[in-house]
């Protein structure tokens, strides 16, 4: 095998492990998120407030909280390219659209679980966040973060 045959190999298995790397971190911090948004969404549905609101304010939460940490830890890319400091609006657009799409997957799902089949509320946020977890890392990996 040639050198550069070799040099390929290495950097496809440093992108496999840094992808790896990005995928534990991120569920890391979706834990992080899905407590902020678990504890708001509990309080509001105790309080009274129907699920698909209550929903949509604790997911708002959770993502807020998303964006900071993923884009300081787990997307950070080459600090080279930017100024730490620098606000990067097309990144954050980006995830203001994938979190949108992401939290209208969950209403939906919401709606589905406990409306059509009489699930409690919070094992359905449970579910419905099991099956948005994916959509939501290949977003933010290959579209808000692309190039991190």
């Amino acid at each position: 095998m040639s050198i550069e045959g070799l040099e390929q190999q290495t950097e496809l298995r440093k992108n496999r492990v840094g992808a790896i790397k990005q995928f534990v971190l991120f569920n890391i911090i979706g834990l992080l998120n899905t407590l902020v948004d678990f504890i708001v969404y509990s309080i509001l549905v105790w309080a009274g407030l129907y699920v698909l609101p209550a929903q949509a304010i604790s997911y708002s939460a959770g993502m807020v909280n998303s964006y900071t940490l993923n884009s300081l830890i787990t997307f950070k890319g080459d600090k080279s390219r930017t100024s730490e400091s620098k606000f990067d609006r097309r990144k954050a657009v980006r995830f203001i659209i994938l979190n949108a799409a992401v939290l209208g997957v969950s209403m939906l799902l919401l709606y589905e679980l406990t409306e059509v089949m009489g699930m409690g509320p919070l094992l359905a946020k449970l579910v419905a966040t099991g099956l948005t977890l994916i959509l939501n890392f290949a977003g933010s990996k290959w579209w808000v973060f692309r190039g991190a």
